[in-house]
């Protein structure tokens, strides 16, 4: 098994998307195989697997074979990714390299990833790993790795191998450490330095006991003290720093493990020891063993067959337990192995199959099935099916066998032993079909086909449950292959096996079997004599909330109504009032939006009307100019601009002008000890108030001087950032507006009753609205509201109630409550327009006035949508689609069917025609179509053709 990988996700941005590790391998082997070099998929780097898969990721992640070849250090680097060992590095790094030129650079480094071909084998993989340029590497510009004794020095990484190539150098010659014990020869003479005379050894050359038995090169001897300037340490071996300076550790060789051998790990040894250690005992004892010498005993000296042919072979030998283990290992090759077991690679398994599935037959009837490939078909007996064309009796033949009795259902254990093996062949006969390639052979196979009839018609059973749901497994993988006309066998089982109903897992796979035959071939599906009782069923099933039930039954009526004559079928069962198509077409309809998913789309009536800006600065009330006053300068001034300005990068304000509204606010106000700003300090300070607001020169014959980023409000605010309210109360005399700021709608209510209608409140705190109500019936004086020139009770003339009126007038108040946010997000423009639309005046002079002063945002129409399911195209599936197919299929036949029937009453009046019919069947569901055509996207192409087919059928 290959170890963990190196990193998560290794061929990540390697080859443009991720390749899956499977494909890799066998590209790689296919590719192996083409040039004609082996492949090494278990390689080993000191004892660790080498994962290609990983490798290729990471050296390719790094640029690349010449890129991590050239870099020095490189393989080090991609050899610790694979953890393989912190000594002898530089060997590891080479053979790392060399597995992956061997495996890999010529493959996907050249001719995958840059396009290339790659040079021939005598220059690429006939040569070592040394050096790189692979993909500049040709027969003319190519050198051959020069021999050890003449190798050079080399700009290759450390992979490379190069220390190990390399002529040693002279510095690094091997000196023989002590107590080593090594050879006379291995002892070279160092050469003495430049200025050092040399001195030979004149000593004997026989060792003494205190001399070291590893020194035996004569050494030169060392000078004087008189001489200590030239005197070179380093030079003398004996001393620790020649050591030091010319000391080079040994390449450390990784320690070969034997295994012990013990009976668990080799047990073939041990058993063939102690059968030597019996027949010595044996022979002790004068008993000679037999000689088996040269005989080739059963079970050895050849492996036998695979064992798919042995599972084969087992099967057709008609040999009870070899069949069975053929059945215990085909059930587990063809669940494990399905995708690559084919009936084709052996001839006979499909047949073998099928004659042990009928063997079902002997168990419940008097019957054993053979099968004949004779064309012989007069001498043929009732237990014998046709192989060659198929039994059309089949049914007949069924009908008059004898059913075996089973006393209260118990059965023996050789029967329960037969029909577990009958299962195991019908489970492998269902698991092989559902590859294609074995649907398509299974089709060819009539025996088959008499199988599963023979299965569908067997008995009651909860014993054959099993075997009757693998017979419809197979059935739907194969009808498609096959064109069943009304009288075929398997095609009336199925029918029949529909109308019982009784499982609802039997019935989705009969659904799907029925609607898929023919379904690969240029013949339609008739779906001819199909029972009125079936119909009935599949009416109801469509109204279940079952929708793997309700899209099978579609399926089927998708089919069924394709055919003008089935059409018919239904009208006349529809007039005469056994079957009734309303309740089908109008769950047809709400099925088109089911599972639809609620959006929407918006779209602009009318443009946002900004806030016209205000042409002069407004006045302080009273409350505010008393907070203000509370300041002193220049706060005092920061805060009047704060209240009368806001900013806007867009608008400006002369500066004479600012200073004067200024100057005419404060000067009456101002004191000694609060005196006004100077006009330099004051322009200043408007600076300071609004960041954004700064004194401009504007250049000309008269040139203008301004602050640009301010404009005055509509309306002062506060000192805490609140905003007033501005009466807009018209004279009735002279049409001026009142123009007084309130702050709390409270204060101005009370404004409007008191100064506009001429409202007081007596001792008692209540307002004298039974006085004034008197004294105006008195004057023949009539009550209005004249805000902004509210029209309200303009229609009547007034109102003789001034609490009428004043009860009105709060509706011109503004909104501070908690939802005023809501509100003013989703509820509609404010009072001043719908109340001229009650009067029915457009837009007027006082509607306008209030959005100058207020503004109105954008008014915008939310679309509904109700888009159903689509696929990755983008086209409609699922449940929609197949109603809308259905609806359309019964909108096209049903003009068909009445002239081929000739006129069919339809049960409501005594009209024949086609018309009525239409209007009656598919009439009630056009609203529900023009909806789905409104507010369905995937479906909107299909509704539209059904529609005009309706209006066809109607009209023509």
């Amino acid at each position: 098994m290959a170890p963990a990988r190196a990193m998560d996700d290794p061929m990540e941005g390697v080859i443009g998307s991720r390749l899956d590790q499977r494909d890799f391998f066998e590209d790689l082997k296919s590719y192996h195989a083409e040039r004609g070099t082996s492949l090494d998929v278990n390689a080993r780097v000191n004892g660790k697997h080498i994962d290609l898969y990983t490798l290729f990721g990471v050296v390719n992640k790094k640029g690349g074979y010449d890129v991590v070849s050239a870099e020095k250090l490189a393989w080090r680097k991609v050899g610790q990714d694979f953890h393989l060992g912190q000594t002898n590095t530089a060997a590891y790094a080479f053979a790392l390299k060399t597995v992956y030129y061997k495996n890999l650079a010529q493959t996907y480094e050249i001719k995958r990833i840059h396009n290339q071909e790659p040079p021939p084998r005598e220059i690429l993989e006939d040569i070592s790993a040394k050096g790189g340029d692979l993909l500049t590497r040709t027969l003319e510009n190519f050198k051959p790795p020069q021999s050890r004794d003449h190798a050079g020095n080399g700009n290759d990484s450390d992979g490379s191998g190069e220390e190990d190539h390399k002529t040693p150098k002279e510095e690094k010659m091997d000196l023989d450490e002590p107590g080593s014990g090594g050879r006379v020869t291995r002892g070279l003479r160092q050469a003495p330095p430049q200025r050092q005379l040399f001195q030979p050894d004149i000593s004997s050359s026989r060792q003494t006991r205190h001399t070291p038995s590893n020194v035996h090169s004569p050494q030169p001897l060392t000078q004087s003290t008189n001489n200590a300037y030239n005197y070179n340490p380093s030079s003398n071996p004996n001393s620790s720093s020649f050591s030091i300076a010319n000391y080079e550790p040994r390449i450390q060789v990784p320690l070969t493990l034997r295994p012990v051998l013990t009976p668990g790990n080799n047990p073939a040894m041990f058993r063939e020891r102690l059968k030597k250690i019996r027949e010595a005992q044996a022979a002790k004892l004068g008993k000679t063993p037999p000689s088996y010498k040269g005989m080739m005993l059963p079970g050895t000296g050849f492996d036998g067959p695979n064992i798919y042919v042995r599972t084969l072979l087992a099967l057709r030998s008609g040999i009870p337990g070899e069949q069975d283990y053929a059945l215990h290992h085909l059930v587990k090759i063809s669940h494990e192995r399905g995708d690559k077991y084919k009936f084709e690679a052996f001839p006979g398994l499909a047949e073998g199959l099928i004659e042990k599935a009928l063997e079902v037959g002997s168990l419940f009837y008097d019957v054993n099935w053979m099968i004949s490939y004779s064309d012989d078909v007069s001498a043929r007996e009732v237990n014998v099916l046709d192989g060659m064309n198929g039994t059309q009796d089949l049914l007949k033949r069924i009908s008059g066998l004898r059913q075996i009795c089973l006393h209260d259902e118990i059965e023996t254990e050789e029967h329960n032993r037969k029909l577990s093996k009958i299962n195991e062949a019908g489970l492998v006969i269902r698991n092989m079909s559902m590859l294609e390639d074995n649907a398509k052979y299974l089709s060819e196979q009539y025996p088959l086909r008499d199988f599963l009839t023979i299965a569908l018609n067997l008995p009651r059973d909860i014993a054959l449950v099993e075997l009757k749901h693998y017979a419809l497994d197979v059935a739907e993988q194969l009808t498609k292959y096959w064109s069943l006309d009304a009288s075929d066998p398997l095609y009336l089982s199925l029918l029949k096996y529909l109308n019982d109903g009784l499982d609802r897992g039997a019935t989705l796979t009969t659904l799907r079997a029925i609607s898929r035959i023919s379904m690969n071939l240029e013949d339609s599906n008739r779906l001819q004599g199909v029972p009125l009782s079936a119909i009935r069923l599949l009416c109801e099933w469509t109204l279940l909330d079952d929708e793997e039930l309700v899209a099978a039954c579609l399926d089927f009526f998708y089919q069924f109504t394709a055919m003008s004559e089935n059409v018919a079928f239904l009208l006349t069962h529809t007039a005469d009032g056994t079957l009734s198509l309303h309740p089908l077409i109008s769950q047809l309809g709400r099925l088109l939006l089911h599972n639809s998913q609620e959006s929407y789309s918006k779209r602009l009536v009318s443009q946002p009307v900004p806030v016209k800006p205000a042409t002069e600065i407004p006045t302080l009330p009273n409350d505010l100019l008393e907070q203000i006053m509370k300041y002193s300068e220049p706060d005092r001034s920061s805060h009047w601009l704060r209240a009368c300005f806001e900013e806007d990068p867009e608008s400006d304000i002369t500066q004479i002008a600012l200073w004067q509204a200024y100057q005419a606010r404060f000067t009456r106000l101002s004191t000694a000890q609060n005196p006004l700003l100077a006009a330099a300090e004051f322009i200043k300070n408007v600076s300071t108030t609004f960041p954004t607001a700064n004194a401009q020169v504007i250049s000309g014959v008269n040139p203008r001087f301004i602050i640009k980023g301010i404009r005055p409000r509509h309306v002062p605010m506060d000192t805490k950032g609140r905003v007033y309210s501005r009466c807009l109360w018209r004279s009735p005399e002279d049409g001026k507006t009142c123009g007084d700021f309130y702050l709390k709608p409270g204060d101005m209510w009370e404004h409007l009753i008191t100064f506009h209608l001429g409202l007081s409140k007596n001792e008692e705190s209540r307002w004298n609205i039974l006085e004034v109500k008197t004294a105006a019936a008195l004057n023949g004086q009539k009550f209005s509201c004249h805000w902004a020139g509210c029209q309200h009770f303009s229609a009547n003339g007034g109102s003789d109630d001034p609490y009428e009126v004043g009860m009105h007038i709060k509706m011109h108040l503004p909104d501070i409550s908690a939802m005023a946010g809501h509100r003013a997000k989703f509820n509609k423009p404010g009072a001043p327009d719908r109340s001229s639309s009650r009067v029915g005046n457009s837009k007027s002079d006082d509607s306008s006035e209030y959005v100058n002063l207020h503004g109105r945002p954008a008014v915008y129409d939310y679309f509904p949508w109700y888009n159903t399911a689509v696929d990755e195209r983008g086209d409609a599936v699922g449940l929609p689609l197949t109603s809308v197919l259905v609806l359309k299929n019964l909108a096209r036949n049903i003009p068909k069917a009445i002239i081929a029937l000739g006129g069919v009453s339809d049960g409501f009046t005594d009209t024949t025609g086609k018309e009525v019919w239409m209007e009656r069947l598919l009439g009630p569901i056009i609203p529900r179509l023009g909806f789905v055509l409104a507010h369905n996207r995937p479906l909107a192409t299909y509704v539209s053709d059904l529609i005009t087919a309706i209006e066809n059928g109607i009209v023509g």
